[in-house]
């Protein structure tokens, strides 16, 4: 009884639409009594029993279908245990009969890619849907990365352990046992994540089914799937000619050449996709493809054979994820539009429809870090990338994790679910389960968001009032960006100081080699004199 009074409480928005139901009934009662009752009935009189009867019918109709909708939000609110309203949730959802299959109705959404920016993306969208299907490549083969790999004789798997730490409901948990490094004197130097993956594929004898059957164990959200099974090597192609084969080695030899990458092409070119990735992206609702390392992790996965063909023929929407900052080695200098054109050069167009770019303001202490590793914001030329037949989308989706410029992976999510909604508010389908669901988890994300910006502003404007306590007055932008002011003053003078020293080094250098030229001038000249002497 108590569980079932809860319903009635006001959080949960329901006593409204019991209200409305009780005046519709009352409406269409009152118009058959007044017809049972009334011996003889007018033109008029029979037009308000009718309009009455319609307005209680309306009323009982439309208070049916907003108590199911306003229960569908309740169950999920109840029942997303990440979510803030989902903790402080006291309705006892199981006071109501419901199919727990809700949960897995969610869109079937595909990424394709690797590394960092990858599992941002992931971590974003696992709060909207379970159906989530991680495709990422396993390019390491001939690489002893770790004593680990080498003790077991793995396969190249760290692209597809952070796909199963990010797609977990307990990621740091997650990522603390797989990256478990044994202490055990008869199991010192193994990593907990490599010993379970070469367990199960010995168990299976099938990496892909394996890798399958891993993430059921682990009960994490989605699947991973390799992109190929097949013994890939990563190659380049710079302007000049030169052919890397090491993947690792791409961005060391492209900086000591002063070179850029020309092309990217896998060896054996011919590979199979590993089972299951051409049928994902065919039933996908939504592929994204990115962020990432553009000529390592991003294209390499579309070369494999049929991938980018099957990505063209699908229906999804397709978006590419562009990276917030370029890669010394793989992309300086490169814009926007550049990363647009490298994908079209390599698969051509129609492998996506839109990009999502970044339009915040990165705060330069961050950049400066990055420049002096070589690497720079990425430049949304937007007008030029649009001219490339895809639609341009920008978000504010840059934030700093622990000192490093990261995809914020909740704007990420938001605006790829907000996509789907619209295509299903498109096809008339908003009374349907996947349309309730999403919209009212997305309409919870973006409050949180709204409450984060507000807090985030807030906690800034304190920061502010502290500083301007200082005795000596300053105006309103050195009180606020004074420390950055300096930061970037300190930055620019190093930058000065460093190309002053370049400068001399490289005029010394010049007289060096002119010296040097006079002198072999000189001993020409002598060789010369000599040998007419002879």
């Amino acid at each position: 009884m108590k569980s079932f009074l809860e319903w009635f409480k006001g959080s949960t928005k329901i006593k409204r639409w019991i209200f409305l139901i009780i005046i519709g009934i009352a409406l269409t009662c009152y118009s058959f009594a007044k017809i049972l009752v009334t011996k003889e009935i007018d033109f008029v009189t029979l037009a308000k029993v009718i309009g009455l009867f319609v307005v209680g019918f309306l009323c009982i109709v439309f208070g049916i279908i907003y108590i199911q909708r306003r229960l569908l939000e309740l169950i999920i609110e109840a029942n997303d245990s990440d979510s803030e309203k989902g903790k402080a949730a006291k309705v006892n959802i199981q006071s109501l009969i419901f199919n727990k299959k809700v949960y897995e109705e969610g869109p079937k959404i595909v990424v394709i890619g690797g590394g960092f920016g990858l599992n941002n993306v992931i971590e974003g969208l696992k709060k909207y849907t379970n159906n989530i299907t991680a495709i990422v490549t396993m390019s390491d083969y001939g690489r002893n990365t770790s004593m680990s790999r080498q003790a077991l004789d793995s396969l190249p798997l760290n692209d597809i352990k952070e796909s199963i730490i990010a797609m977990s409901d307990h990621e740091e948990l997650m990522r603390n046992l797989m990256n478990l490094k044994f202490s055990n004197e008869r199991l010192r130097g193994l990593n907990f994540g490599d010993v379970f993956l070469t367990g199960m594929n010995e168990l299976y004898s099938n990496i892909s089914e394996a890798i399958q059957k891993s993430t059921e164990v682990l009960n994490i959200t989605g699947k991973v799937i390799p992109v190929t099974l097949d013994e890939i090597t990563i190659c380049a192609e710079l302007n000049d000619g030169t052919v890397i084969e090491q993947k690792d080695r791409i961005p060391e030899i492209v900086a000591e050449k002063v070179e850029t990458i020309n092309r990217i092409f896998i060896s054996p070119s011919n590979c199979h996709p590993a089972p299951g990735v051409l049928e994902a992206i065919q039933e996908a609702e939504a592929i994204i493809i990115g962020p990432g390392s553009l000529y390592t992790n991003v294209i390499p996965n579309l070369l494999v054979k049929n991938v980018a063909k099957t990505i063209k023929e699908s229906k999804a929407i397709k978006m590419y994820v562009s990276n917030i900052m370029t890669e010394q080695g793989q992309t300086d200098n490169y814009t926007l539009a550049d990363h647009v054109k490298a994908i079209q050069a390599h698969v051509g167009k129609g492998i996506f429809d839109i990009v999502l770019a970044d339009s915040s303001e990165v705060m330069p202490e961050f950049v400066r870090k990055y420049n002096r590793e070589g690497s720079d914001i990425v430049e949304a030329n937007i007008s030029t990338t649009s001219n490339l037949g895809v639609k341009v989308i920008e978000r504010n989706m840059s934030c700093v994790k622990k000192d490093k410029i990261r995809h914020n992976p909740d704007i990420i999510a938001s605006t790829i679910i907000e996509l789907i909604c619209n295509d299903l508010k498109f096809e008339d389908k908003q009374n349907e389960t996947e349309y309730l669901l999403l919209n009212s988890v997305l309409k919870e994300q973006k409050k949180l968001q709204e409450k984060r910006a507000k807090q985030a502003l807030k906690n800034k404007g304190k920061v502010v009032k502290e500083k301007s306590k200082d005795k000596t007055k300053k105006s309103k932008f050195a009180t606020k960006y004074q420390d950055r002011v300096e930061s970037i003053q300190n930055a620019d003078a190093k930058i000065a100081e460093n190309r002053k020293k370049a400068e001399a080094v490289a005029k010394k250098n010049k007289l060096d080699m002119k010296a040097t030229r006079d002198a072999m001038n000189a001993n020409m000249q002598e060789l010369k004199k000599n040998r007419k002497r002879k």
